[in-house]
């Protein structure tokens, strides 16, 4: 019923929208068949829509909640800010026969594909981790949850950050569900398991899947940022070590009592869809399209075989394992729906970037950490990747093409894409919306009885914890 009425109350937006739409359209460009490339094509106003975008992605849940409860609601948002860039695209494809037209249509083609395969890997890693239940109740001991973030720090780097947190955030909240003390707990998760752990592959964040679909090697991730990913998930897990030690000797004794009195051993159900999560890295790593051989693997073979793990999985797996873990399809439909209008609302960012990146005078490792991270932690980490991995590009000699990072990767600007590529993944934990597992992580602690910060609570608590770590970081390794 309540999803009914969502619907029912998005419908008069609808007018406006339309409007709105017809507005973009006459501040995107006219196609310039002089221009050498998109970024000579485009004005600097092409980006409204994509900063619109961003901007009702922020926004909207706050101040239109019943408006944005509608996942049709979010698809119409999304493309109405997406049609203009799409719509010129298009257009100047086919009257311009030259070079212009060529880039316009090859852009159009890429964003498609690059969407694609961006969800045919979140599909599969939420359907199938939606098909493990991890059951018990441990000791809610400083040391036992400081484990266990550690490990879903490591686990988020195999099976993804929303994958990690699907899998252990119930579990962990169950283990301390009789203790009193426990507002930190949620926090410290979503800060080490949905973000900064899922650092070393392009598995674990979606930035980083998006750098991989644009060249960046499979093992880049792992071989470059491994130290600072140790060193930032080492702090955060001493400081919450200590802090949770301070909350714990405060419990009262009953609570205390209460807790040992539920323990249960961990067990799995559902734990062969890990074969399957096995699967996809295998997918991801074997059918790649080799960008200088034409053959089978240029067919989407990576997203068929993907998409249908996921599908295995969800036939194969007993519904009451997935109502137990409160499975739920809403998020990950969201995540589909924002995100065709985010690919095509960030084209002309890109391209821009890319032509222009040099005069912005963003050079150094530094300031590309402190000027993504800024910008992931109130906006899509996702796109953000894109936009400052697109800048560098525009300012290495060596990087032609900003669909193709390989030679920003393994180049002179290499620790500059790793400064890209940390502040996108670290600083995502910024804020509430920085990245898709936190809403979720939320949503499930305040399901479970735990009382979450409001969006700019949590957003303090981040700056006071994570801000010092992300610094020391910076200083050690990026100036």
């Amino acid at each position: 019923m309540h999803q009914q009425r969502a619907q029912r109350g998005g419908s008069p937006a609808c007018g406006p929208l339309a409007w709105l739409v017809v507005a973009l359209v006459a501040l995107l460009p006219a196609p310039a068949m002089a221009a050498e490339g998109l970024g000579d094509a485009f004005a600097p106003w092409a980006v409204i829509p994509f900063a619109g975008l961003l901007l009702s992605i922020a926004l909207m849940p706050n101040f239109a909640e019943h408006f944005w409860h509608s996942n049709r609601n979010q698809l119409l948002v999304a493309l109405g800010w997406a049609s203009p860039v799409a719509g010129w695209l298009l257009y100047t494809s086919f009257v311009d026969h030259g070079a212009l037209g060529h880039a316009a249509g090859h852009a159009l083609k890429h964003a498609i594909a690059e969407y694609v395969s961006f969800m045919a890997l979140l599909l599969s890693l939420y359907a199938i981790s939606g098909g493990i239940l991890l059951r018990g109740d441990l000791r809610a001991t400083p040391t036992v949850n400081t484990v266990f973030l550690a490990i879903g720090a490591v686990v988020a780097n195999i099976i993804g950050t929303t994958g990690a947190s699907m899998l252990l955030i119930r579990p962990m909240l169950r283990t301390n569900a009789e203790r009193k003390r426990t507002w930190h707990i949620p926090l410290f998760f979503i800060f080490l398991v949905s973000n900064v752990g899922g650092t070393l592959t392009p598995i674990g964040d979606p930035p980083l899947f998006l750098g991989y679909l644009r060249g960046v090697p499979f093992f880049w991730t792992v071989q470059n940022l491994w130290q600072p990913w140790l060193f930032a998930v080492t702090v955060l897990l001493v400081v919450f070590f200590v802090l949770d030690t301070i909350e714990y000797r405060k419990e009262e004794k009953k609570q205390i009592a209460a807790d040992e009195r539920s323990v249960e051993p961990l067990a799995f159900e559902g734990a062969w869809n890990f074969l399957l999560l096995a699967g996809v890295t295998a997918a991801i790593l074997l059918l790649s399209p080799n960008k200088d051989v034409v053959d089978f693997r240029h067919y989407y073979a990576r997203e068929i075989v993907m998409v249908g793990l996921a599908g295995v999985s969800v036939l194969i797996t007993p519904r009451a394992v997935r109502v137990r873990n409160s499975f739920s399809w809403a998020p990950i439909m969201e995540v589909g729906a924002l995100f065709i209008g985010i690919f095509l609302a960030m084209i002309p960012a890109t391209a821009l970037l890319e032509a222009r990146g040099s005069a912005l005078g963003v050079t150094e490792p530094w300031q590309y950490f402190i000027a993504t991270g800024s910008l992931s932690a109130f906006l899509d980490n996702a796109p953000t990747y894109v936009t400052f991995a697109a800048l560098a590009c525009g300012v290495d000699p060596a990087c032609t093409d900003a669909n193709n990072l390989q030679a920003l990767a393994l180049g002179d600007f290499g620790r500059v894409l790793g400064a890209v590529s940390l502040g996108a993944v670290f600083c995502g934990a910024g804020s509430y919306i920085g990245n898709g597992p936190n809403f979720m992580v939320r949503a499930i602690a305040i399901h479970a009885g735990y009382k979450m910060p409001s969006f700019f609570g949590y957003c303090a608590w981040a700056a006071l914890f994570l801000i010092p770590t992300f610094a020391l970081v910076n200083v050690i390794w990026l100036l």
